[in-house]
């Protein structure tokens, strides 16, 4: 089960729970919460198997899209993301900042910035991954943690990324503890890569925001990012 159906069967339980308790004192019938449970915990199943998570991305990208920490935090890591897989060579083919322009899109999830992997998915599948393409992959998936670290001292994303790069380690069998190695270093790139390069990263998020197609985001990097270390 992903996070978010969990957190939706967690939220069901929880409103069942605090109903039952409340429902004597408003002389509440107890069938009602119980109906009420069944029918969030249903639909939990129905989107876990049927939808493949995409309702519970929906529901709690809504509810966490009226914060504007949240809304802002969002910016900041894909724009992490977006910055550095241009940095080092990785084209990018498109963006969502919300669950629903995902949907939009014809993606599921809760958006987010996507590659063009074609030929590292080859290496990968050939075995033969250099370790270079291995580090500068490793980076552009810690690029959004290193982002919001850099903004707020904390990251409360990125557990998708760091799930991505271990299970690509794994498959190329690659030991745990050189693994979380690489990943620490790769985060430490892709912070110093987005603090040389604050003044794009900066005008990179107004971009997003007004969510301007990808080819003028290019264009706003190329024009302002200094080339020295960039991946061709």
């Amino acid at each position: 089960m992903s996070q978010l159906a969990f957190n939706l069967v967690a939220i069901a339980i929880f409103l069942g729970t605090f109903t039952s308790l409340l429902g004597p004192l408003v002389n509440l019938s107890p069938v009602v919460p119980a109906l009420a449970t069944a029918s969030l915990l249903g639909l939990a199943t129905l989107d876990r198997f049927q939808w493949q998570g995409q309702g519970a991305s929906l529901i709690l990208d809504f509810l966490a899209g009226f914060t504007t920490d949240h809304r802002e935090r969002v910016l900041r890591h894909e724009a992490g993301h977006f910055l550095v897989a241009h940095h080092l060579g990785i084209p990018v083919t498109g963006y969502a900042l919300t669950a629903w322009e995902a949907l939009k899109q014809g993606y599921l999830g809760q958006g987010g910035v996507r590659f063009d992997t074609t030929a590292l998915e080859a290496e990968v599948q050939t075995g033969q991954l250099s370790g270079q393409s291995l580090d500068r992959l490793c980076a552009v998936w810690m690029a959004g943690i290193a982002a919001e670290t850099l903004a707020y001292g904390n990251a409360e994303g990125g557990r998708d990324d760091r799930e991505k790069w271990r299970a690509l380690s794994s498959q190329l069998g690659i030991a745990p503890d050189l693994a979380l190695q690489k990943e620490r270093l790769a985060l430490l790139r892709a912070k110093t890569l987005l603090q040389e390069q604050q003044e794009p990263y900066e005008a990179l998020l107004q971009t997003l925001q007004q969510r301007l197609p990808v080819e003028v985001c290019m264009a706003q990097l190329r024009e302002r990012c200094s080339t020295e270390g960039t991946v061709e």
